[in-house]
């Protein structure tokens, strides 16, 4: 695959999970990846991987919720690869449990990371495109990684939910702010695929539960984004900006 040749694309929250996915499929397809996290051993592992494949790849150490952090990976992509122009912001986090029981911290903590970081990390990447020539190019690209659970009612996860429906509503309003700066501002709302976030509860009773109440009665594959995340990343969605795009295998028709 070569639809990305040319690119040089930025993942945040790239250690594992679905980062790591993100950052090997972009890859694949010809982009230059820099792979952005806090856990740099895990990270190391996922550069190697690229790298043992024949793609390009660079591990940062990133901290999104931290102003020079995001700058400093910016940098050091530069540097190695030249201006970024693809930006898949998907670090995030959860502190689950009942809302009476979560720790006012919880707070702070998850909207640091899930809010702050993604603004953070879409503001740096929009100001780097737009001095690299983005209102000339048209080819700037933003994914915001969101969930379903931003519109969907998700018992036990109030705060989480509440930092995805802010962050989609953040990208829609970015894509608007910079629609004439050249970059499209996209938002992809995923349904549930086994991560190392959530591998616990779904191989618990509750879990097996929920995934029982769904209509197709199954966790979502791990290639499931993967079509469209190298669509909403190439040259093909030049007509398409603040965008939702919710990919679930029909988990939230569930109600």
């Amino acid at each position: 695959m070569t639809e990305l040749n040319g690119r040089v694309a930025l993942v945040t929250g790239a250690s594992s999970g679905l980062g790591a996915r993100f950052a090997r499929i972009l890859a694949s397809a010809g982009a230059s990846v820099v792979l952005g996290a806090r856990r740099e051993a895990q990270l190391a592992d996922v550069v190697r991987a690229i790298e043992d494949g024949g793609g390009a790849a660079l591990g940062v150490p990133m901290d999104v919720s931290d102003a020079a952090s995001v700058i400093a990976a910016y940098d050091a992509g530069a540097a190695r690869f030249g201006p970024v122009d693809t930006v898949i912001a998907n670090a995030g986090m959860n502190i689950a449990g009942p809302a009476l029981d979560v720790d006012a911290d919880a707070i702070d903590a998850v909207m640091a990371v899930n809010v702050r970081g993604v603004f953070l990390t879409a503001r740096e990447g929009a100001r780097r495109m737009i001095a690299a020539g983005s209102p000339e190019t048209k080819r700037g690209r933003i994914v915001i990684i969101s969930s379903i659970t931003a519109t969907a009612i998700s018992p036990g996860l109030a705060l989480y939910a509440a930092s995805k429906a802010a962050s989609l509503q953040l990208g829609r309003t970015l894509a608007r702010d910079w629609a004439r700066s050249g970059i499209n501002v996209n938002i992809l709302c995923p349904g549930y695929i086994e991560t190392e976030l959530n591998a616990d509860w779904f191989h618990s009773d509750a879990g097996a539960r929920q995934i029982a109440k769904w209509p197709r009665r199954r966790l979502m594959a791990e290639d499931a984004l993967d079509e469209t995340l190298l669509y909403l990343c190439s040259d093909r969605s030049s007509h398409v900006t603040g965008s939702v795009m919710t990919i679930d295998d029909g988990q939230s028709l569930a109600g």
